[in-house]
Parts: structure tokens; C-alpha cells; sequence
């Protein structure tokens, strides 16, 4: 994964199309993470420029479309696999905007989009895991988290909503909840949107600077990006405890919005490529179902 003093992709010689992104963005577990080390505005294994990226992303749409279906009809066939991406990052590092994208290529009746906001009476009367795993995608969809279980140990730590030792135990119970999800074939890829700290501050002063998207600013944002340093300590803690084999963190660049995009998309492919599912045959007789259509 490329930090300020590694590779950023350009000028490597390399085709975009032929580098495995899941290798270069995964964060290594175990690993201690210090995040100041890894560039906001850094484009690893990425296209050179922006028209060069729109172009790539673009021409992912049409194979990443053709893999969904194929991983919806082997569904029909008793394929229990799925794929949920996990968007996380701080405001404005464009979990939403991630959400337009990716979903802009896939077939929506196969998609399962969830944005898990502050919890209600109702989940909080359960287990923190409880409303997860009722969003969960069914075999063959492409689940999509907008931020995720992880609120739990990201907000819950720098607002010590909870004990720190119950905090503790969530990273485990986190672990065990996403092996299990592997072992009932979820690919889970869990994405972190880095964002840099003057980055953050020029999109939230776009959004005011704009009516048309005062609705998307909330007063309370700024009292958040003063706690800055804390989420970051927070965030290094969730990846460095639960980037696993069975679920790894990959940790995606997002001051360049057509990185993002592309980067994002380039994982699901790879991952959806692996999966290589297939269409199921038909258990009947094509020519006779022919001939009685001619006849």
C-alpha cells in the first residue's frame, strides 16, 4: 500500500489494468497503522490523469455489469456467494458519492444498499451487531454498506459511549462475525476513504457556499472535524485489529474523487473476477423447447 514516500502507480511502467489493487491498498494485518504516512491525494497503482481515470472506470462498467448477473443467475442454482462492500471514512470522504457510482453499473433489483445512521430505541435494545446482520445481502446480491458495525468502535471510542473494555471485546466479536460471514460465502471488502484534513475543510465549505446542497450540511459536522486527531487514533485502531485473511481493510485515497471512483470499482472487479461465478445450465431440452416454439 503506497505511503508519501512510496510508489503513487505513476510513472512504474506498469498498465493500471494489469497491477492487483487488492494487494496494493490492503492494509496489512497486525500491522501497526499510522495514517499521517499515507497521502490523501495519492493515486497508487491508479491511471495518470483524471480524463485517463473517467475512461477507466467507465470501461469496468460493462464487465462489472456482466459478473453481477452471472453472480445473481448461479444464485438460482444454489450459489451462496455475495459480495458486501463496507464504505467507511471520515464526513465528505465520499461514501455516498462512492454508493452513486458503483451502483450506477450494476443492475439495482441485485444490490442491497444500507446507510446505518445512529442507531434507533429498537437496535439499541440488541446486541450491536443486530442490525447488521438483518442488512446483510442474500446469495448472489452485491451488498453495499454505507458505514457499518464499525460506527461501534469508531464513534463509541472517541464519544466513550461504552465501557473501554466492552470496546475491547468488539474488535474480536467483529473478527468472528466476519469469518463467519466468509465461511457462508460473503466476499467481504471493506474499504477506508482517506481523506485529508484541508480536503475535508474545502468540501464542507463548498457545501455551504451552495444552497443546493445546505442539505447536506449539518452544524454538527464541524464539531466533528474538531475531534479529527481522535477519529484518526480511532480508525488506525479498527484497521489495525480487524484487517483479517477472511476480511482485510483496504485503504483507498479520496482526495481525488476519480480515484476514488475508479480505485473502488477496480476492487470489485478483482474480487468479482475471482469469484468467476458462472451461469447455471438449463435442465431442459433446448431443441425440443425450440421446435415446439417453431412448430
Amino acid at each position: 500500500m503506497a505511503s508519501k514516500g512510496g510508489k503513487s502507480g505513476k510513472g512504474d511502467g506498469k498498465k493500471p489494468e494489469r497491477r492487483d489493487l487488492r494487494r496494493l491498498l490492503r492494509v496489512p494485518g497486525g500491522a501497526r497503522v499510522d495514517l499521517s504516512s499515507y497521502a490523501p491525494d495519492a493515486t497508487p497503482g491508479g491511471p495518470r490523469t483524471k480524463a485517463e481515470g473517467l475512461a477507466a472506470t467507465a470501461g469496468m462498467g460493462d464487465e462489472l455489469a456482466e459478473l453481477q448477473e452471472r453472480l445473481y443467475a448461479a444464485s438460482t442454482a444454489g450459489d451462496r456467494r455475495r459480495l458486501l462492500l463496507v464504505l467507511q471514512g471520515m464526513d465528505t470522504s465520499g461514501k455516498g458519492g462512492t454508493v452513486k457510482h458503483v451502483i450506477g453499473f450494476f443492475n439495482p433489483s441485485g444490490c442491497r444498499i444500507r446507510s446505518f445512521k445512529t442507531p434507533t430505541r429498537e437496535e439499541l435494545n440488541h446486541p450491536f451487531l443486530w442490525r447488521i446482520m438483518r442488512a446483510l445481502p442474500q446469495p448472489g446480491e452485491i451488498g453495499i454498506f454505507d458505514r457499518s458495525h464499525y460506527e461501534d468502535v469508531l464513534i463509541a471510542r472517541v464519544h466513550e459511549l461504552v465501557p473501554r473494555r466492552q470496546l475491547g471485546r468488539r474488535y474480536g466479536q467483529i473478527n468472528r462475525f466476519e469469518q463467519s460471514l466468509a465461511d457462508d460465502g460473503v466476499s467481504v471488502v471493506k474499504v477506508f476513504l482517506h481523506i485529508g484534513h484541508e480536503q475535508q475543510r474545502r468540501r464542507l465549505l463548498e457545501r455551504l457556499d451552495d444552497p443546493d446542497k445546505h442539505w447536506k450540511f449539518d452544524p454538527g459536522d464541524i464539531d466533528e472535524r474538531a475531534l479529527w486527531l481522535d477519529y484518526q487514533k480511532a480508525y488506525e485502531k479498527a484497521l489495525e485489529r480487524c484487517s483479517t485473511d477472511a476480511a482485510p481493510w483496504y485503504l483507498v485515497p479520496a482526495d481525488r474523487k476519480w480515484y476514488r471512483n475508479w480505485a473502488v470499482s477496480r476492487l470489485l472487479l478483482e474480487h468479482l473476477r475471482a469469484l468467476d461465478p458462472q451461469y447455471p445450465k438449463g435442465d431442459f431440452d433446448v431443441e425440443e423447447c425450440r421446435e415446439r416454439l417453431l412448430g
